[in-house]
């Protein structure tokens, strides 16, 4: 916009009207420029005009329920003697139907680089005393304590407040008030650097789908151990990720220079093919989250320290602004679909019953809604009824699209339920397979790739392991090769999905690709006979 001075009231209207698509566009955020004209020409206000724009602009907000803060005001040469500002509004309103944006960042990078010590720190908002005490409150199992190795999949949460400040555990707050205080939330999900816990954190990457992933490298040792592994889990599965550099109070300036410029050079190498953008200053962090999420080619680079606090508010200015990646559109075509819950932890709570936690992946979940789950392990689907739901620790009545939640079942048999299963509407007459094919690229193995050879696949939420049945138009496979693979699984039948993601891994061996065709069964359940339609293979 390039100026709102004393509008009239038709114009006023038409403004708020605008501002109001313009959020619901962005999901709740929308970023003003002021001072800028409709074809992107600096021209800038004078101080006067500027104060009555960003006056017409609060009223705007106020109209609509928003918050507006100002994220950066600079100044600009333009042909008068008195001096011209920008200035960059980010406008934020909490959708009607949710109580919070909500964002997911999957937290990667090789053991010791100062994962759960960056998200103790933000998220309890006291820096470290460099001997892991910010670290302790977020690990979840006592041999964790001891060896100070995150093994398990823990969640952090983080709010901002409508006017960009930080809300945190740090006035001894609860989770349930920084899920009513926060009109932003990002859930991290710290996953275990450790090689020996690669599968737990590959299973965190596909089940839980984030947003966006941070990528954790330490200052003094550089890029190392499974450093290079997670940033190619990262781009395999497509999760746009940023870096942050930790631990730079432990080095000189040379040494960190080393470090960003090793990282450079592996991002600019032709198979990331990533344009690496250096934050410096509050006004780099505004810019890097802007085009961040407009290409995902950028990915920005921060340096900083968990003990002296060094640019951790340039992570936090680039974490409030970051707009989430969906829009609007895209969340509600989903939502129209059919209901699909992925099943990813199972727990048994005293006074609750049975209760699982994971992600709708398409649809709207009420409370008392009756769903079927499965596939058990002769491939059936058992008839449940949800009784309540709970995101971030707070009671939701209604789940959409793309949240993550845990739903309580009551007393359902916990025996019954495994990783991997589905909750899905009983209308939907659910696909499952034993046997599917799959396109794939083998990325690494030590010797040839052939019939009958065993790998553990994973798919979302689905992990198992399968048996190589037939390797289409070739005997065998070497490192870098393509080729359409039929494989089956070893114990039970699984819910997959055709042009799903998938990873597959086996000691060494490495590979991802996508499910092409699957060979349906046609299940039995309660005495209905319901047929899944024929499947489409070649033989």
């Amino acid at each position: 916009q390039l100026k709102l001075v004393n509008p009239s009231q038709y114009r006023f209207e038409h403004l708020v009207t605008q501002m109001k698509w313009r959020l619901q566009e962005g999901r709740g955020e929308a970023v003003y420029q002021i001072g800028v004209e409709d074809n992107g020409l600096l021209v800038g206000l004078s101080e006067e005009e500027m104060r009555a724009s960003l006056k017409t602009l609060r009223r705007m907000a106020e109209k609509v329920g928003a918050d507006i803060t100002v994220l950066r005001e600079r100044e600009v040469d333009y042909d008068s003697d008195l001096p011209r500002k920008i200035t960059e509004v980010l406008v934020r309103k909490v959708p009607d139907n949710q109580q919070f944006l909500d964002l997911r960042v999957a937290v990667l990078g090789n053991v010791d680089s100062g994962k759960s010590t960056l998200l103790g720190v933000l998220t309890q908002g006291e820096l470290d005393n460099g001997r892991g005490r910010a670290r302790l409150n977020l690990f979840r199992h006592l041999h964790e304590i001891q060896s100070g190795r995150t093994s398990s999949i823990s969640f952090e949460i983080l709010g901002f407040n409508s006017k960009g400040e930080v809300v945190n555990y740090s006035d001894s707050r609860t989770a349930e008030e920084i899920c009513e205080s926060s009109s932003k939330m990002i859930t991290f999900i710290d996953l275990a650097g450790h090689h020996k816990y690669l599968k737990t954190t590959i299973f965190g990457l596909t089940s839980y789908c984030p947003d966006f992933a941070m990528l954790v490298v330490s200052a003094n040792t550089g890029i190392a151990g499974t450093t290079r592994e997670h940033l190619g889990l990262a781009m395999a599965l497509k999760v746009p990720f940023f870096i942050v550099i930790s631990k730079v109070d432990l080095c000189s300036k040379a040494t960190v220079e080393r470090t960003v410029k090793q990282l450079e050079r592996i991002l600019k190498q032709p198979g990331c093919n990533k344009l690496p953008l250096l934050v410096n200053s509050d006004d780099d962090a505004v810019t890097a989250a802007q085009q961040f999420a407009q290409s995902p080619n950028i990915t920005p680079i921060f340096t900083l320290s968990s003990v002296s606090g060094e640019n951790l508010d340039l992570l936090k200015v680039f974490l409030n602004i970051l707009p989430p990646l969906t829009n609007s559109k895209e969340q509600e075509e989903l939502m129209q679909q059919l209901t699909e819950f992925q099943v990813d932890e199972i727990y048994t709570v005293p006074e609750v019953g049975t209760v699982v936690g994971g992600t709708l992946s398409s649809g709207i979940c009420r409370e008392g809604e009756n769903l079927v789950v499965g596939p058990t392990d002769d491939g059936k689907f058992l008839r449940l009824k949800v009784c309540s739901i709970q995101r971030n620790r707070s009671a939701c009545r209604v789940l959409r699209a793309g949240q993550a939640a845990t739903l309580a079942l009551g007393p359902f048999d916990r025996s019954l339920l495994r990783k991997g299963m589905v909750m899905v509407s009983p209308e939907m007459n659910p696909t499952i397979c034993s046997v599917f094919e799959a396109e794939i690229v083998l990325l690494f193995h030590a010797t040839t790739f052939r019939k009958g050879f065993q790998v553990t696949v994973h798919v979302g939420n689905v992990r198992q392991t399968a048996v190589v049945e037939k390797i289409h138009g070739k005997d065998k496979l070497r490192t870098g090769e393509k080729a359409v693979v039929r494989f089956r699984f070893i114990k039970h039948p699984e819910y997959l999905k055709i042009g799903a993601k998938l990873l597959f891994r086996e000691g060494v061996t490495k590979g991802i690709g996508h499910v092409t065709d699957l060979q349906a069964i046609t299940t039995k359940e309660n005495g209905l006979e319901e047929s899944l339609g024929p499947g489409q293979l070649s033989f």
